[in-house]
């Protein structure tokens, strides 16, 4: 919370100090403690982490998603999804009528919604005519052309298991999507994510 203020104080717009929290009530009372306006969602999109890590169906997975975004919409928070192991998830099947749920919300509550496309396995690939899940030009596309998620409202956040980390977030910045997640020299939870520099470069 100092944090923020003393951004604030300063009339810097950046630094922007968000949150990241489990798609729980209890998470999002910290976000508004803060004084965040805006925070990261965990929204695990695959049915590996649907199934398996929270016990759920994709239904109930998906009424609880909805349910913490309307939270966060009616206390002024911006939502930012986080579609995570989304390069092993049902793109069509669960992921686009996520998004496009969320892209209702956003037109009723006039409140930004961000989704981050997250590569948690590092399986994407960036190769013309691959398919989905992998496909990293395809799941740009299907959000944007399918799911009707703003351009400015996309992001990918990618991991290097595969050594394909910088290539796939060019590649994400070249189909459409308006943010590339980097840390500096790519330093990060398990294997990494693109380098801060190394996007600065491409940018």
């Amino acid at each position: 919370k100092e944090a923020v203020n003393k951004c604030r104080e300063l009339g810097l717009r950046y630094p922007e100090i968000t949150g990241w929290i489990r798609a729980k009530k209890e998470d999002l009372k910290l976000v508004k403690e803060m004084e965040l306006p805006e925070t990261g969602i965990l929204t695990s999109a695959s049915d590996y982490h649907i199934y398996m890590k929270m016990g759920k169906d994709r239904e109930k997975a998906m009424d609880q998603y909805l349910g913490i975004a309307k939270e966060a919409l009616s206390l002024g928070i911006i939502p930012r999804c986080h579609f995570e192991d989304a390069t092993r998830a049902d793109v069509y099947g669960f992921c686009v009528p996520l998004a496009q749920e969320l892209m209702k919300l956003m037109e009723e509550s006039k409140i930004k919604i961000k989704i981050r496309i997250c590569d948690t396995m590092g399986y994407g690939v960036p190769y013309p005519g691959a398919a989905l899940p992998r496909s990293v030009d395809k799941w740009v596309r299907a959000m944007i052309e399918e799911a009707g998620v703003p351009e400015e409202c996309l992001e990918w956040h990618g991991h290097n298991d595969f050594h394909k980390v910088m290539v796939n977030a060019v590649t994400a910045w070249m189909h459409g999507c308006s943010a590339a997640n980097g840390t500096l020299l790519g330093f990060g939870e398990r294997t990494g994510n693109p380098p801060i520099e190394g996007l600065i470069i491409e940018y």
